[in-house]
């Protein structure tokens, strides 16, 4: 049996939290970061708060064995006085939406052989998808994530709100976003590039840019040169 203490009660701690209690061979405890008076002893303290906020909050634990899941917080960052390591999960998490951890990718990092078995141990337990991965690939793979689903999600919102303007439903463009994203699972982002940009239809793109206001009009015209580049 592995105790794990999970330190956080936002959307990733609460998430992680209710997969362990399905798992017989983890006995799992969660705790606030702001109450850390007294902290359970546990095999693995895993801290998940904000990334500003892992520095201060480990340094209060003595537990030997403490990692966070901090895409973008390098392992060393950690300020426990023992073993450090990663339990990273690369996925957006709402507070009410289910998540399926088969689907999710664990990136993993530890100081030592026997503690990234732990972490493997943990992921395997509640997962499928693990990685081995440093906290340099880890910071350039947090910024990649950053584009493809923060930003992404930005022109959805950009999308909807031309929609709003013009009394057209946003619900038209949902098979093509589904599309957009189950045509890259066979062809490179590269390859599956189409649009007004890539053809250099400019009587197209101006009219486009008639539509817009100045900031939607700054945001096409700096993906449209993007694109056009091949960046």
């Amino acid at each position: 049996m592995k105790s794990v203490l999970i330190v956080g009660k936002g959307n990733v701690a609460t998430h992680l939290y209710n997969a362990f209690l399905n798992v017989d061979e983890i006995a799992v405890t969660q705790i606030s970061s702001r109450t850390l008076t007294t902290i359970p002893k546990a095999s693995i303290t895993i801290i998940a708060v904000s990334d500003d906020a892992i520095a201060e909050v480990s340094s209060k634990i003595k537990n030997d064995f403490v990692v966070h899941t901090s895409g973008s917080v390098a392992m060393n960052d950690l300020k426990n006085s023992h073993r450090k390591g990663v339990f990273y999960m690369l996925q957006t998490f709402s507070k009410d939406k289910k998540v399926d951890f088969n689907e999710i990718p664990f990136c993993l990092e530890a100081e030592n052989k026997e503690d990234y078995q732990l972490l493997e141990f943990l992921a395997k337990s509640i997962g499928q998808k693990i990685y081995t991965i440093s906290s340099e690939q880890r910071k350039t793979l947090h910024v990649a994530a950053v584009f493809v689903n923060n930003f992404t999600n930005h022109l959805f919102k950009i999308g909807n709100d031309i929609c709003n303007t013009n009394n057209v439903p946003f619900e038209i463009l949902q098979p093509l976003i589904k599309e957009t994203v189950l045509k890259i699972e066979k062809l490179s982002p590269k390859d599956a590039q189409t649009g007004p940009a890539i053809r250099n239809d400019k009587k197209t793109i101006k009219n486009h840019l008639n539509l817009l206001d100045k900031n939607q009009q700054k945001i096409y015209k700096i993906l449209t040169k993007s694109i056009q580049n091949g960046n």
